[in-house]
């Protein structure tokens, strides 16, 4: 049975699930098509974080245009351009036995691609979400509902798995950037191009 978490709650992923090893992360939204004419493209990414709250380097940032870690711990399935449909609008999965020691934390945005010159925010989005789901027996583990408190926020982490005395928890963080893409990845250490 899944779990539904709040802005802020913390729950560890593997103290009863014993032996989880692969998740997939799904990320979700639909667009208030009255607020815009144009299409939206939001984008999901993972940041691989040190101890510092940093990227390492630019191969720990995962999203379209960087699928794969290089250790195979965290792979993007693809961008989806328009977010139509139901369920998951993006999926990154995970291998919790592959990531490297190094990284503690690893951090899941969505972003709205080109939000500045079509004029979009994550005011115009709704019904926004994260779950987790053990990949061997397809149960959702965890789901956090993001709920409706954006207006002109261009960015959100939505959540991050980190490691805590051997165990991966989750933490629901909901919390929204000014300046999409390129203020995440100063948060954590990347240099957008």
């Amino acid at each position: 049975m899944s779990v539904c978490l709040s802005k802020g709650q913390k729950i560890s992923l593997t103290k009863g699930n014993p032996g989880l090893k692969n998740i997939m992360v799904g990320l979700g939204w639909d667009i208030n098509r009255y607020d815009t004419g144009g299409d939206f493209d939001l984008d999901a990414a993972a940041f691989m974080l040190g101890l510092e709250g940093v990227c390492p380097s630019d191969k720990e940032f995962i999203f379209y245009g960087n699928l794969e870690h290089s250790s195979g711990s965290v792979k993007h399935m693809g961008d989806n351009l328009t977010g139509d449909g139901e369920g998951d609008d993006e999926q990154i999965q995970i291998d919790l036995s592959l990531v490297p020691e190094n990284i503690e934390r690893i951090a899941f945005t969505v972003t709205i691609y080109d939000a500045d010159t079509r004029r979009q925010n994550f005011g115009q989005v709704s019904n926004a979400f994260i779950r987790i789901v053990d990949v061997a027996t397809g149960q959702e583990l965890i789901r956090y509902d993001l709920g409706e408190d954006f207006s002109i926020e261009t960015a959100v982490v939505v959540g991050e798995l980190y490691r805590s005395s051997g165990e991966w928890k989750f933490n629901a963080i909901g919390s929204g950037f000014q300046g999409g893409l390129g203020a995440l990845c100063a948060n954590y250490g990347i240099r957008a191009e």
